[in-house]
């Protein structure tokens, strides 16, 4: 059975983290676009209970807390994956696809982190290529995983039980 899987098992604490996973990445880039300001001049902020995402800082905080529960998920995701899921799964390639354009925006995500230190000077032209950066791969990403999901590619495939080397 070579079927794609989405998640190591059925459990409800599964589902469960799967909807956390969506809720902060909507999150993030709900207000990751926030902070370029666009809602106010677009006027997304005047519908009735939106006021907050013309707000920066509201929006900012917000931001940083969906990316620390997205690091907090993806640790533990990945220390599932290795202490148990490695038995009776592999990583499919829509994965790791996901994964680099993933740790693309992380890696530009902390380079714009320091750069908010005030003792942390960036040349324009770098700060510049990091946000750009950033953007873009928010940006292919929210594609390439909408992209995924309507071919039904998951993040695993289940493994052969003559391939593990149980038979």
């Amino acid at each position: 059975m070579n079927k794609s899987s989405n998640e190591t098992s059925s459990t409800a604490g599964s589902r469960a983290l799967k909807k956390v996973f969506i809720l902060a990445m909507v999150l993030t880039a709900f207000t990751g676009f926030g902070q370029m300001p666009i809602f106010k001049r677009y006027y997304i902020s005047d519908i009735p209970g939106m006021a907050w995402s013309a707000d920066f800082y509201a929006t900012h905080f917000l931001h940083y807390l969906g990316a620390s529960v997205l690091l907090g998920l993806f640790a533990y995701f990945i220390l599932d994956y290795i202490l148990s899921g490695r038995k009776h799964f592999r990583l499919s390639p829509s994965a790791y696809l996901r994964i680099i354009l993933m740790a693309g925006i992380v890696v530009t995500g902390i380079f714009r982190v320091f750069k908010n230190f005030p003792d942390v000077l960036f040349s324009p032209a770098f700060t510049f290529f990091i946000d750009i950066s950033h953007l873009g791969f928010a940006m292919v990403y929210l594609f390439t995983a909408l992209v995924l999901v309507l071919m039904k590619r998951g993040w695993l495939v289940r493994e052969h039980p003559y391939r593990s080397g149980s038979v």
